[in-house]
C-alpha cells in the first residue's frame, strides 16, 4: 500500500545563493511545493529579480540580503527571519565560491580564505544561526551542497576540494548531533553542473548536469517519509560531458 504523501505547503525554506545557477532553481522548486521560500546572497539586485521570477509563477519568495561568511551579516539575517516567519523547516546552505587557476603552492592566502569562508565557515554559521530554531520545533531538514569534488582530486582546485571535504564531514557529524531533534541532515555531491562557478573547457554543455537536476534532488530529500533520511546523494550525469 503507498504511503500518503508528504506536504511541504506552507513550510518555511532558507536557500543561501539563491539568485542564480543551483541556488535559484532550488529556490523555484521548493517554491513549487507550496514552501515560502527564503533566498539569500550578497547582490540584492539579483536576489529581487529571482523573488520576482517566483512570485510570477505562483510561488511565495522573501529575498534578504546576507554575506553567509560574515558573522553579524548571518546572526542580522537569522535575526529578521525569526521575526517574520519564527519557524524554519527547510535549510539549504548552496553558497559557494571556487578557485581552480593554479596549484595550491602559488594561491594567495586570501584566496584561501575567501573559499573556506564561503563554502565551509558559512555553512557553520547557518546552522549554528538556525538549528537552535529546528531543534525547538522538533523538525527540520538541513542540506548541504557539495560537489563530488570532495570525494576526488582536484588539481589546481585543492582549495575547493577542502571546503567541499570538509563539507561532508561536518554533514555527517552534524547529522548524528541532530537526528534525535528529528531534523535530518544531508549532502548532495554533484558532478559538474552547467553554471558559471567553474571552468567547463571542451565540456558538452548539453550532457553536463543542470541546476534543476540538484534541485530535484533537494525535492527528493525534502518529501521523503519520516522514518527515513538519506543522507547523501552522488549526482553524476547519464554520459560523461
Amino acid at each position: 500500500m503507498a504511503k500518503n504523501k508528504v506536504s511541504t505547503a506552507g513550510q518555511i525554506a532558507i536557500v543561501t545563493g539563491g539568485s542564480k545557477g543551483i541556488g535559484a532553481a532550488v529556490a523555484k522548486a521548493l517554491a513549487e511545493l507550496g514552501m515560502q521560500v527564503v533566498i539569500c546572497g550578497r547582490r540584492v539586485s539579483q536576489l529581487d529579480r529571482q523573488a520576482r521570477a517566483i512570485k510570477a509563477a505562483g510561488g511565495k519568495c522573501t529575498p534578504l540580503p546576507c554575506d553567509v561568511g560574515q558573522v553579524a551579516s548571518v546572526e542580522g539575517f537569522a535575526t529578521e527571519v525569526a521575526k517574520r516567519f519564527s519557524r524554519v523547516d527547510v535549510l539549504v546552505n548552496n553558497a559557494g565560491v571556487g578557485s581552480f587557476s593554479s596549484p595550491l603552492h602559488e594561491l594567495d592566502p586570501k584566496e584561501w580564505d575567501r573559499v573556506l569562508d564561503i563554502n565551509l565557515k558559512g555553512v557553520y554559521l547557518m546552522i549554528r544561526a538556525f538549528a537552535p530554531l529546528m531543534i525547538a520545533q522538533k523538525s527540520g531538514h538541513i542540506i548541504n551542497i557539495s560537489s563530488l569534488a570532495g570525494k576526488n582530486a582536484l588539481p589546481k582546485g585543492a582549495a575547493y576540494a577542502a571546503s567541499k571535504w570538509g563539507l561532508n564531514g561536518l554533514t555527517y557529524s552534524v547529522a548524528e548531533e541532530l537526528r534525535e531533534n528529528n531534523i535530518r541532515v544531508a549532502v548532495i555531491c554533484p558532478g559538474s553542473v552547467n553554471t558559471e562557478l567553474s571552468p567547463h573547457a571542451g565540456k558538452d554543455a548539453a550532457k553536463m548536469l543542470q541546476p534543476e537536476d540538484v534541485a530535484h534532488a533537494v525535492t527528493m530529500l525534502v518529501t521523503q517519509q519520516s522514518q527515513s533520511f538519506a543522507s547523501e546523494i552522488l549526482l553524476r550525469p547519464t554520459r560523461k560531458p
